[in-house]
């Protein structure tokens, strides 16, 4: 057994009896290895995120922190795969894929060996090009959205001209690979969607704004777009939307690939 699989093995032999601890000398004995070697690896796994905890005392050990850990994914090699590709190619340019690297992890420890020996050998052949999205500024695009607060940005037309936007965030929306943030703007009074590697620079306000659907912020996107299919497992319930005066559609300038709209007001 190597490095890697020992590590998975001793992940999976916690889980199975979590909530209860097992000693250091109890799993060094399990795997055939020195104590010395086995604190080393929980160490390295609790460095890397994965939610093992270790507790002192006669009645002591290490376990599985039942409040943060996944029950057993019994995911295909396929399905795995899937996962694998999608986080890679979130890396940098995509809303919140900072967590992206810890989610891997956590994943990869409750992958079965097969699933988790497929992505291995994919992780070693999938290469990336830098986003040209600020870190900085994907950032406060994310807690702009999440917490429902307007942003101040400086964003770049298609020809370069810069011009500074108060935004009342309404979501996220991924066309043909880029991704837009779609929103209120308070300067052409009207829905406007920015792309996010054209915002220069952005700035998270404390004004709250109240939710815009989208189709009161461009109706004519609102009928073309569709809900991701991988995310209809999270589908709930949505809370009512408060009645707003209509939204001028989206300037042609400032909308995605393949969606036109002649007659609204340049972005």
């Amino acid at each position: 057994m190597n490095r890697t699989e020992r590590l998975y093995a001793l992940v999976e032999e916690l889980r199975a009896i979590a909530p209860r601890p097992r000693t250091v000398g109890w799993l060094a004995a399990r795997f055939e290895v020195s104590p010395r070697t086995v604190q080393r690896d929980l160490q390295a796994l609790m460095a890397s995120g994965t939610p093992v905890r270790c507790e002192a005392g006669r009645r002591g050990g290490w376990f599985v922190d039942p409040a943060m850990t996944l029950p057993p994914v019994n995911l295909t090699s396929e399905e795995a795969l899937a996962v694998a590709a999608a986080l890679a190619g979130a890396e940098s340019s995509t809303p919140f894929s900072s967590g992206a690297p810890g989610a891997m992890r956590k994943l990869a420890a409750a992958l079965s060996a097969d699933a988790a020996s497929s992505v291995r050998d994919l992780a070693s052949r999938i290469h990336l090009l830098p986003g040209r999205t600020s870190a900085g500024v994907l950032r406060i695009v994310e807690l702009g959205v999440l917490e429902r607060k307007s942003l101040r940005i400086r964003y770049a037309d298609a020809a370069g001209r810069e011009s500074s936007r108060l935004v009342e965030p309404g979501g996220l929306l991924c066309a043909e690979g880029g991704w837009y943030l779609v929103g209120w703007c308070r300067l052409r009074e009207a829905g406007r969607g920015f792309r996010l590697d054209r915002i220069r620079a952005a700035e998270l306000t404390d004004e709250g704004c109240v939710p815009r659907p989208l189709s009161l912020l461009d109706g004519v996107l609102a009928g073309r777009v569709g809900s991701p299919v991988s995310l209809s497992s999270l589908a709930g319930e949505g809370f009512p939307t408060p009645p707003l005066p209509a939204a001028t559609p989206c300037g042609s300038a400032a909308r995605p690939p393949g969606v036109k709209n002649p007659g609204a007001p340049p972005c």
